[in-house]
């Protein structure tokens, strides 16, 4: 069985195109659940993204959603908006920097 870490690490190679760092780092991937769905193993990823008007939010999606299968037989991406991406809260501190967030 398929762990939350495990699909953490496949999501960690998608980046966010215009960033380039990853969702994970980012803070953008806020759960991981699992179940049993038609006899498969199923993931329920809920994310967010940067902005609302992410021009990008189809990539980012599909990419996850593709890098997810690495570790699941079957995904479902739900994109959240609450509690609203706020990257002094939800980034890890190697992001932080890298956006120039020094707080």
């Amino acid at each position: 069985m398929t762990d939350k870490e495990e699909v953490l690490e496949a999501l960690d190679e998608v980046e966010d195109p215009e960033l380039k760092i990853s969702i994970v780092e980012l803070g953008l991937v806020y759960d991981v659940r699992f179940e049993q769905k038609d006899g498969k193993e199923h993931a329920e990823i809920d994310m967010t993204l940067t902005s609302p008007g992410c021009p990008s939010a189809a990539e980012i999606m599909a990419a996850a959603h593709r890098a997810a299968l690495k570790s699941v037989e079957s995904v479902h991406i739900n994109l959240v908006w609450a509690p609203r991406w706020d990257p002094k809260i939800h980034a890890s501190e190697d992001a932080r920097m890298d956006m120039g967030i020094w707080d």
